[in-house]
């Protein structure tokens, strides 16, 4: 069963489980929390983290226990990988208003830019 976006925010792990699935001490996940990073959804004491908390908390643990980045880092790279989505939304709302072929002309462009690195 493939989930929509929108169930991607529903929370469903206790951290028990989100624990296991990441293969981490609880401890650390409520540090992640105390430092920021994630903010799960707390119901009658408990918390509850959601499939973008888990993706999340995916991405914090591959860049600190397989690449070595402290958290000041982690939390520059979460920062700047908000801007940069914020940015693509703002984007794609923007390339819904040109006309078609000014649209396909940018996306050439972008396309080229994009391809020199």
């Amino acid at each position: 069963m493939v989930r929509r976006k929108k169930d991607a925010d529903r929370p469903l792990y206790l951290i028990s489980v989100v624990s296991q699935m990441l293969e981490v001490h609880p401890q650390t996940l409520r540090l992640y929390e105390r430092e920021g990073f994630v903010s799960p959804t707390r119901i009658n004491r408990q918390r509850l983290y959601s499939d973008i908390d888990v993706q999340r908390l995916h991405l914090i643990i591959e860049l600190t226990r397989d690449l070595g980045v402290n958290r000041a880092g982690v939390d520059i790279i979460l920062r700047l990988r908000n801007r940069i989505e914020g940015m693509q939304r703002e984007m794609g709302a923007m390339m819904g208003l040109l006309d078609e072929g000014i649209r396909k002309e940018f996306e050439r462009r972008l396309t080229a830019l994009f391809s020199e690195e």
